[in-house]
């Protein structure tokens, strides 16, 4: 078998119908298109998203307001009652909180928030702190290293 000899199996390639050539084809008079209207003259057809006059979706639904911040930082947040499981005088670093499932990856930077209480004091490690989750943690007796 050489390369010019290679082709496509048996029904693999179909050919384009082509209308308006007669009615032995079976494509003939109206080509498929029905009798009159709209949709069976050249050009025929209603825009993308037309409703037949009724108003359309997406002139019923409110726009959109207000802009995106392309520069906002998005933080993986971690509140104070899941830092509770360390034992008192720990250092929580942010490989400590990946190994323990605190904290699935670093892709996103990490943010301490103060929900819950700290009952032993803690050196927590993160790259930001809300002022109630700093006030827990120095309240009981630990301290907060921000890392940039």
């Amino acid at each position: 078998m050489k390369q010019h000899e290679l082709k496509p199996t048996i029904g693999a390639k179909k050919d384009r119908k082509r209308v308006g050539r007669g009615n032995g084809s079976g494509m003939g008079t109206y080509s498929g298109r029905g009798i009159k209207g709209q949709k069976s003259r050249s050009g025929g057809g209603v825009r993308p998203g037309f409703e037949g006059g009724q108003n359309p979706i997406t002139k019923a639904l409110p726009s959109l307001r207000g802009f995106t911040n392309p520069f906002r930082r998005e933080y993986s947040v971690v509140n104070l009652d899941r830092l509770a499981q360390f034992p008192a005088n720990f250092e929580v670093t942010l490989t400590h909180m990946i190994n323990s499932g605190i904290v699935k990856n670093l892709k996103r930077p990490v943010k301490i928030l103060g929900r819950g209480d700290l009952n032993s004091p803690l050196v927590v490690e993160a790259h930001r702190f809300t002022a109630k989750a700093r006030h827990k943690i120095e309240t009981a007796g630990g301290s907060v290293r921000e890392i940039d």
